[in-house]
């Protein structure tokens, strides 16, 4: 038996990337996996990808009210919620502190933070009920060391992810809740795009994959419950912040 048979998986930011790539692997392992995100066409190619273990529940991840009917859908349907991976994210293109405007920093924050605390203060009332549950939030490198091309706003929604993450364990334990920040550093996902100095094929061969990270989320959702990964980072062996260093 798959180890994930009968457990019921939200991922969030499901259409592309690490998000695709992990709703893909934890179904692999026996899990419904329910794909979450603003595009339908995505989550569908995901879903066909996956198969009969999908479900599809389209919407922003940024609207608190959407989050709260989809987390209450899954437990109406499947009477449990196991997993949450907290994983939509975006960055823009204006990283520079002289760069930055209000409206940009909301949108940003909205994407990488304040939907994450929507998804969990959702799913949580149905993990307490069940004495059991998990968190894995998609964070950053970048917002551990602090350091990279990310940008201030990035960096510092991707920091406080963290900070998140850990509260939780600190304050559901009690209730067989477990919350781990995955900090991946640099991978081929669409993100990039939102770069101003493209990478080079030479470069881009260097970076994790999301069936990298993707295989990390998987075994932490397949550890048992009386173990807690609070915090995780995978990076690329060539890591251009230790190279740009030497230089």
């Amino acid at each position: 038996m798959a180890a994930l048979t009968s457990k019921v998986i939200w991922v969030t930011g499901a259409g592309s990337g690490i998000g695709r790539a992990a709703a893909i692997a934890l179904a692999d392992e026996g899990a419904t996996v329910v794909l979450t995100g603003r595009r339908v066409e995505p989550l569908n190619e995901t879903g066909a990808l996956i198969g009969p273990n999908a479900v599809i529940k389209p919407g922003d991840v940024g609207d608190a009210q959407r989050m709260a009917r989809i987390c209450d859908e899954i437990a109406d349907q499947y009477g449990r919620l196991d997993v949450l991976v907290n994983n939509a994210g975006i960055n823009i293109p204006e990283r520079k502190w002289h760069e930055l405007k209000a409206e940009a920093v909301d949108r940003l924050l909205a994407t990488n933070l304040s939907s994450a605390f929507y998804c969990v203060i959702a799913a949580l009332p149905h993990m307490r009920a069940r004495k059991d549950g998990l968190f894995i939030h998609v964070g950053s490198r970048a917002g551990w060391a602090w350091d990279g091309p990310g940008g201030a706003s990035y960096i510092t929604s991707k920091a406080a992810l963290a900070a998140m993450s850990h509260s939780i364990n600190r304050e559901e334990f009690i209730n067989g809740i477990r919350s781990c920040i995955f900090n991946p550093g640099e991978t081929v996902t669409p993100i990039l795009k939102t770069r101003g100095v493209p990478m080079s094929d030479e470069e881009l061969a260097r970076l994790l994959t999301p069936r990298d990270c993707a295989d990390v989320i998987r075994y932490v959702a397949c550890l048992p419950a009386r173990v807690c990964m609070s915090e995780v980072m995978l990076t690329p062996t060539w890591n251009r912040s230790y190279a740009a260093a030497l230089r």
